[in-house]
């Protein structure tokens, strides 16, 4: 009979649950269930979605280890009784803005620029509003009284490890060095928290999960979950877990000259490289990985979600866009789309919005419209790529997943944008395949993660669009020279 280990992958919308075969990785059975929307969420709701999703999984009773990724930088602030004192700040809320920017010149004496090369140095990040150190701040500022209460800070894997772990005290709170790289506070160059940072930003000590190694188990599984009813033999071994960056590249098996580009509620693209980076430009935050080495990442805060609001303006589904784009000619006709319909991060510009530019009315048509859509998303990670590239990271290939990967459109015009010939697995939920194969080696003992093969990829090719990337850019940049 195989063991079966179980991988999860808590996101911004939704759980997801896989159970593999811990030997060959072959998937057994998987759930779903939806988080609520919004920039903060009661972490209860996590807590109700992964009930939900082992439910429709069938149950763990099977299982021998769990690992849970989630999404990354958001901000769960506990008491002394481990309750939670305010709904979680996500990744994605925007309000701590200004208080990225204060801390920034805070460590450079006032100077912004030095402040930037002092936190780069400091923990291989320039904080932005997504990273925890800067909702810290803004809880300080703006909600005293709820800082004054909260006893422990912690990312949702941690929470989530926890509370399988039957977890009430705050001492009990364990995290990977993946997600801890992601906080502002802890330093993937010198393994360790910088708790003067953390001081910086909060004004006081609070107290931080201990951070484990690759595949150190986090405890044991000791919470009645769905299908818990059959008794194994031996306990069930919680993993480390990490963020969802990390455990998508251990999903991937990406190794060092590999570089991802997901497309999901975030835009992504990393690398997998055996030294850390220190960008004082603050476009690479210098991550950690879930193994042992580094995880150069940048980040845009619109990605999938731009296709889908180019569909609704349409009033097309998302395959249809995608048809609309794929008749259109390179360029669009001349349209450039600049998607920053969420503010945006990578620029750092929070406060942005969308703009088109460039409509005639021979080019406004909703083909050139859906194409101009496109490339504008993939615009905006091909800035990313390039950044990386700057940075000296080898790129042997690129692989292309997340929802917005499915898309035929985003298939066949990436390569053209991005520069690079495009590898595409078969569609996945590789940060819960990640999630499953670090819980799989936690059980293991092993130096490494098993090898686990990779469903596919398919390969695109085409000839770069040097043209579409310069009128991009240019837009860009005049854009910035506008007041939001």
């Amino acid at each position: 009979m195989s063991t079966l280990v179980a991988g999860v992958d808590s996101s911004t919308q939704s759980c997801k649950v896989v159970i593999r075969d811990a030997g060959t990785g072959a998937l057994v059975r998987e759930g779903l269930a939806p988080h609520p929307a919004g920039t903060e969420v009661d972490p209860a709701a996590w807590w109700e979605a992964l009930t939900v999703a082992v439910t429709t999984a069938g149950g763990l009773a099977d299982v021998a280890a769990v690992s849970v990724a989630a999404q990354q930088h958001g901000m769960v602030c506990l008491d002394s009784a481990g309750a939670t004192v305010r709904p979680a700040l996500l990744w994605n809320d925007t309000r701590s803005a200004g208080q990225a920017a204060d801390l920034v010149k805070e460590l450079g004496d006032g100077d912004p620029e030095r402040g930037a090369a002092a936190w780069a140095e400091a923990v291989g990040s320039v904080p932005v509003a997504a990273f925890t150190v800067t909702k810290l701040r803004w809880l300080a500022e703006k909600e005293p009284d709820a800082l004054a209460r909260t006893a422990a800070v912690c990312l949702p894997h941690d929470w989530m490890t926890w509370r399988l772990a039957g977890g009430s005290d705050v001492t009990g709170l364990r995290t990977d060095r993946g997600d801890a790289s992601g906080t502002g506070y802890w330093s993937p160059a010198a393994g360790g928290y910088r708790h003067d940072l953390l001081q910086l930003a909060a004004g006081r000590s609070v107290r931080l999960p201990v951070v484990l190694g690759p595949a150190e188990p986090a405890g044991e599984l000791s919470v009645p979950l769905p299908g818990r009813a059959v008794t194994r033999s031996g306990p069930v071994l919680l993993g480390p877990g990490s963020g969802d960056n990390p455990a998508a590249a251990l999903g991937l098996g990406a190794g060092p000259g590999d570089v991802v580009v997901s497309i999901g509620t975030s835009g992504t693209v990393f690398a997998v490289s055996t030294t850390p980076t220190a960008d004082p430009s603050g476009t690479i935050a210098g991550f950690a990985d879930a193994a042992a080495a580094y995880l150069p990442l940048v980040c845009t805060l619109n990605a999938a979600g731009v296709l889908s609001a180019a569909a609704t303006m349409l009033g097309v589904s998302l395959n249809q866009l995608a048809a609309l784009a794929l008749t259109a000619q390179a360029g669009a006709g001349g349209l450039t789309f600049l998607p920053y319909l969420a503010g945006e991060r990578t620029p750092n510009r929070p406060g942005a919005t969308g703009e088109l530019h460039g409509m005639t009315g021979s080019n406004a048509t909703p083909a050139n419209l859906a194409r101009a859509a496109v490339e504008g998303l993939l615009c905006g990670l091909g800035d990313g790529l390039d950044a990386l590239l700057a940075a000296g990271i080898a790129v042997r290939r690129v692989m292309l997943i997340g929802g917005g990967a499915r898309s035929p459109a985003i298939r066949q015009i990436a390569p053209a944008v991005l520069g690079f010939p495009v590898d595409v697995p078969v569609p996945g939920e590789y940060v819960a395949d990640g999630a499953a194969r670090q819980a799989a080696w936690t059980l293991s003992g092993s130096a490494s993660p098993p090898d686990w093969p990779l469903a596919g990829p398919e390969r695109f090719e085409a000839d770069p669009l040097p043209s579409v990337r310069a009128r991009y850019a240019a837009i860009r940049d005049a854009a910035a020279l506008t007041p939001p």
